[in-house]
């Protein structure tokens, strides 16, 4: 079996998030099979949502696509590891596998903070793969929080 990333795709996300002034974020989901089901990007601003974020918004995409609020064998790829929110709703919609670039030390909710799945309320634990794609979501991030910083 090969493995196939869909970072790329979910780089894009991100680039378009960077576009709309969004935080680069982006996320896609992807079922069992190989067929991408959702794409996202974060909206947090554009839609006054704190919890528009990429993940939540491929999530409610694939579920809808799925017609289930559960996903097993599904995949998500994300630029950034996932906050604590996020982290959540992915064990709760039992993702298989997560699939994350960048590490996020101030908000990351995976390796970082609460480790969301290690804790023993955590329902589902997905499998959970970093750094895939790590440095262009690092600079993308980098790059945008530069330009905030000019302004």
């Amino acid at each position: 079996m090969t493995f196939t990333s869909y970072m790329d795709q979910a780089l894009d996300e991100a680039r378009a998030a960077a576009a709309r002034g969004e935080v680069p974020v982006g996320a896609v989901v992807v079922a069992p099979g190989g067929r991408v089901v959702a794409r996202a990007g974060n909206r947090t601003r554009e839609l006054s949502d704190p919890t528009a974020h990429a993940e939540i918004l491929a999530l409610r995409a694939a579920c809808t696509a799925a017609g289930s609020e559960r996903l097993p064998g599904h995949d998500l790829y994300v630029t950034l590891e996932p906050c604590p929110m996020c982290a959540a709703a992915l064990s709760q919609a039992r993702i298989a596998r997560i699939y994350y670039g960048a590490a996020d030390p101030k908000s990351g909710g995976v390796a970082q903070g609460p480790r969301v799945f290690s804790h023993p309320q955590c329902h589902h634990v997905p499998e959970v793969y970093d750094g895939i794609g790590a440095r262009a979501a690092e600079e993308l991030l980098k790059a945008f929080f530069a330009g905030l910083r000019r302004e």
